[in-house]
């Protein structure tokens, strides 16, 4: 029987065949959502050659992208990415130059 490691010790992110952390529950995610949206497709009686090519292209399209986020943005990348999201483009400040500078609030 194999044997996959899940996690490599205390206090190291959950990482499995190289997914760490967030990537981890998107790929588990994704292709669960795609399941249920073939087996949604397969009972409404769309063709079943439809649903299985659906389901392959969907996928492989996940695993690609994931896999690819992973590399790109590392453990930690998408809680950078959103919070850089959030961050003003630039700040605006309509006080007098002279009120500035006063010591009282």
């Amino acid at each position: 029987m194999a044997d996959y490691p899940i996690n490599k010790g205390i206090g190291k992110p959950v990482e499995f065949k190289g997914l760490k952390s967030q990537y981890l529950f998107i790929f588990a995610g994704g292709l669960l959502s795609i399941f249920i949206l073939f087996v949604i497709l397969f009972m409404v009686d769309v063709s079943q050659w439809f649903c299985i090519s659906l389901g392959v292209i969907a996928a492989s399209l996940l695993v690609w992208q994931t896999f690819a986020m992973n590399e790109k943005y590392g453990e930690h990348g998408l809680m950078k990415l959103g919070a850089n999201r959030n961050h003003p483009i630039y700040l605006l400040n309509r006080k007098r130059i002279q009120r500035l500078f006063n010591q009282h609030s």
